[in-house]
C-alpha cells in the first residue's frame, strides 16, 4: 500500500505569489515524485485580507493537479503557529511537510527529507544558512537565550521547514496551549532528529509578514512557553542582594559598633540605613521566588502539555493510546 504524504502550507497575505509557487515549484515537485508515494495538499489561510482565501478556494475547486489539494480557511487571522497546527490536523498523511507559501524554502529538498523518512527518521529539519550578518547574529543570540534559559536545545538555524513522522504529529496534536512555537514544541517531544543543510531562496513577490515586531513576539513567547527562568529572575536577584547586603550589613555592625571602627571607615547612620532598605528590598524579591515557584506550577498546568510521550518504535506490545 502506498503511504502518503501531506504538504502543509500556511498562508497570510500571499495572493501575489500562491499560485506562482503552487504551479512552479511545489506541484511540479510533487508530481515528479509520485510512484511508492502518494502527496496531499493541505493549504490553511490564516485570516488573510488581500483576497488570498478566495484565490485557493478557487485553487482547490478548479485544479486539474494529480495531488489532491485541501482548503482550510480560518475566520481571522490566528497566526502561523496556529495555522500549521490546523495543517497538521487536518492532513491524513503518513508523514507531514510543513512549507511557507512565499517560495523560500527549497522545494528541491523535499525529496531528500521524504528519503530520511523512508529510512527510519522520525523528524527531518531543515537548517538555513544565514543570508545576512544581522540575521545571523539575532539568530545567534536567539538559540543562545533558548539554550540557556529553556530546558529544550534548539538547533540554530532549524526552520519550520521540517518533515514529521505521523507518530510525531499526533502526540503534537496534544498540545493544547494558544501561545507557542511549533519548532520548540516538536523538539520538546524528544524524538531523534536528523538535519539537511538548505539555503533559502528570495521571496516570489511582496515582503515577508513576519517582521520585526512579530518575531520579538515570537521569541517572548518562546521564553515563556520553554522556560520558568524568566518568572524566576527576580527571586534569584533578590537572593543575591539580600545575602550582599546581609554581609555587609554584619561587617558594618562589627566593624562600627562593636570594634569602634579600626579601620576608620567612618560609615554614617544614612549608609548603614541604606544597607538595611538594601535588605529589606532583597527580601521582597526573595518573596517573589516563592511566589513564581506556585505561578510556574500553574503555568504549566495551564499549558496542559502530555505528560509523557511514548515511542511505539522503541515499545512492544502497544496497540493504541488509552
Amino acid at each position: 500500500m502506498k503511504r502518503l504524504v501531506s504538504v502543509v502550507t500556511p498562508v497570510f497575505n500571499e495572493a501575489t505569489v500562491i499560485k506562482q509557487f503552487l504551479d512552479t515549484q511545489l506541484i511540479p515537485t510533487l508530481e515528479s515524485m509520485l510512484g511508492d508515494i502518494n502527496f496531499e495538499i493541505v493549504l490553511v489561510d490564516d485570516g488573510s485580507t488581500d483576497g488570498s482565501s478566495k484565490i485557493i478556494k478557487e485553487y482547490c475547486a478548479k485544479s486539474t493537479s494529480k495531488i489532491p489539494i485541501k482548503c482550510v480557511s480560518f475566520t481571522r487571522n490566528f497566526g502561523k503557529e496556529l495555522a500549521l497546527m490546523a495543517g497538521i490536523q487536518y492532513s491524513d498523511g503518513d508523514a507531514i511537510i510543513m512549507i511557507d507559501a512565499d517560495g523560500q524554502h527549497p522545494v528541491d529538498a523535499i525529496p531528500a527529507m521524504i528519503l530520511r523518512w523512508k529510512n527510519g527518521a522520525k523528524i527531518v529539519t531543515a537548517l538555513r544558512k544565514q543570508s545576512t550578518t544581522t540575521h545571523r547574529f539575532g539568530s545567534m543570540m536567539f538559540y543562545k537565550v533558548m539554550r540557556t534559559l529553556g530546558n529544550t536545545s534548539i538547533v540554530v538555524g532549524a526552520t519550520d521547514f521540517r518533515l514529521i513522522d505521523r507518530e510525531v504529529a499526533d502526540e503534537y496534536l496534544r498540545f493544547t496551549e494558544h501561545k507557542r512555537i511549533t519548532r520548540g514544541l516538536i523538539d520538546w517531544l524528544g524524538y531523534p532528529q536528523e538535519y539537511i543543510n538548505v539555503k533559502l531562496n528570495k521571496r516570489l513577490s511582496g515582503k515577508a509578514s513576519y517582521n520585526f515586531k512579530k518575531l520579538f513576539a515570537l521569541a517572548g513567547n518562546s521564553f515563556i512557553s520553554m522556560s520558568k527562568t524568566p518568572l524566576l529572575f527576580f527571586g534569584y536577584l533578590g537572593m543575591s542582594i539580600t545575602f550582599f547586603s546581609l554581609v555587609l550589613g554584619l561587617f558594618i555592625l562589627i566593624q562600627q559598633y562593636i570594634m569602634g571602627d579600626p579601620l576608620h571607615l567612618g560609615w554614617s547612620g544614612a549608609a548603614a540605613m541604606s544597607v538595611f532598605i538594601s535588605f529589606l528590598v532583597g527580601l521582597v524579591l526573595t518573596s517573589q521566588a516563592m511566589t513564581a515557584l506556585y505561578i510556574s506550577h500553574i503555568h504549566i498546568e495551564g499549558q496542559n502539555r502530555p505528560l509523557f510521550v511514548v515511542s511505539k518504535e522503541k515499545s512492544v506490545g502497544i496497540t493504541k493510546k488509552k
